[in-house]
């Protein structure tokens, strides 16, 4: 039986939708203004899979051919963040976004209970970047043990705490609280994020990878729970067990960075196993999209490459590679927030002609080309259908 990878380059996307307007993204597109901005990208593994006849890419050099067949998706739920991609690429479309709060900060009510229910006082509340709060309030947080609670321009609750003075169980205790109290109604978030920290003075504080994410759970079956359910391995790299809440996995790796990340995908093509490896690589997003950085993106982006040079020789007759996105994060853009646009899908098999196929209207044509390949049934809740060229 066929392994099928798919690996999430977090936030690479490859031009505005129709309606990005509607979300204030009129003109981003992710990639080419990387490659405007901090090109010529070194990435001859993606192109010769065939990324450049996706969009322009500016100061860097396109060969003619390429191997692999190659699509945009156009997502189809509402919203712009990474559980509504990763959600909608294994077939779930999300019909109201979910509620963010970076404009007013959290009710006070919820901060009340959460430092009831916690026993710790909290400060902060309010939209920030995640390294500058840190050096705000951090050495307050020392002193006080106080929870500094903030969010983004995404739907979520972020409470930073030093490793080395509330230490991990704990931080991780408060979080499973903050998660208990927002899973629904006015308070409903779709993730809480512990955010561990070491060091002790503005300018030293660092941000750890022992970060852990508190999902919302999936509202129905998956292209996930489908594969599990039929007996295929589904083992998940990175962010994809905290994104489905450990729904449909049966294995899950944690990652310290994309480029490890891409170490773990690749020591699992190494090894025999039967189903789908599901791969998210975050740092494109975390570290260089919201910080507005698109130089430090374009050198992840070749990361990548690299270790996609060591990926592809370890495909086996009858795997199949796909690549694709969860949505936009385009660094010369307004803001630090996500951006609404289509997202690349590369794929590549042994044996496999090169193709330009028609743009695809859903995320989930991902989610049901893999259960096809299966011989999967697709869940009946599920939107999306299976890519013939690929499937």
């Amino acid at each position: 039986m066929p392994r099928i990878f798919v690996i999430v380059l977090d936030s690479l996307g490859v031009g505005a939708m129709a309606d990005a307007q509607a979300y204030g993204d009129g003109g981003a597109n992710t990639l080419a203004h990387i490659s405007g901005a901090a090109g010529p990208l070194a990435i001859p593994n993606l192109l010769g899979l065939g990324l450049g006849a996706l969009c322009p890419l500016p100061g860097t050099p396109v060969p003619e051919a390429f191997t692999g067949r190659v699509t945009r998706m156009h997502e189809s739920s509402a919203g712009k963040d990474t559980m509504t991609g990763h959600w909608e690429m294994m077939g779930l479309r999300t019909a109201e976004p979910f509620q963010t709060f970076t404009e007013t900060g959290f009710p006070q009510a919820l901060l009340d209970e959460l430092s009831r229910r916690t026993g710790r006082g909290v400060i902060g509340n309010k939209a920030a970047s995640g390294t500058a709060i840190l050096d705000e309030l951090a050495p307050r947080q020392l002193e006080t043990g106080e929870l500094i609670v903030y969010t983004s321009a995404d739907s979520v609750l972020q409470i930073c705490g030093s490793e080395e003075a509330m230490g991990l169980e704990e931080l991780y205790r408060c979080c499973e609280i903050a998660r208990g109290l927002t899973l629904d109604g006015p308070w409903r978030v779709g993730r809480v994020i512990a955010r561990p920290y070491v060091g002790r003075a503005p300018g030293a504080f660092k941000r750890t990878h022992n970060r852990r994410d508190y999902a919302v759970p999936p509202p129905g079956p998956t292209a996930l729970d489908a594969l599990k359910g039929a007996g295929y391995d589904v083992i998940g790299v990175g962010k994809i067990s905290d994104i489905f809440a450990g729904q449909g996995l049966t294995e899950s790796y944690h990652s310290e960075s994309s480029v490890h990340g891409m170490q773990q995908a690749v020591e699992v093509a190494g090894r025999d196993f039967n189903g789908l490896c599901f791969v998210n690589l975050v740092d494109f997003d975390a570290l260089w999209g919201h910080r507005r950085d698109p130089v430090g993106y374009a050198r992840e982006l070749e990361r990548f490459d690299e270790g996609l040079g060591r990926l592809l020789p370890l495909m086996r007759e009858g795997d199949r590679l796909f690549i694709t996105a969860d949505h936009g994060n385009d660094p010369t853009h307004t803001g630090t927030d996500h951006t609404r646009e289509m997202v690349p899908l590369l794929a590549y098999a042994l044996g496999w002609g090169s193709a330009c196929l028609p743009d695809r209207p859903a995320f989930a044509d991902l989610g049901a080309t893999v259960c096809r390949a299966f011989s999967v049934p697709y869940p009946e809740n599920c939107i999306g259908q299976p890519i013939p060229e690929l499937a």
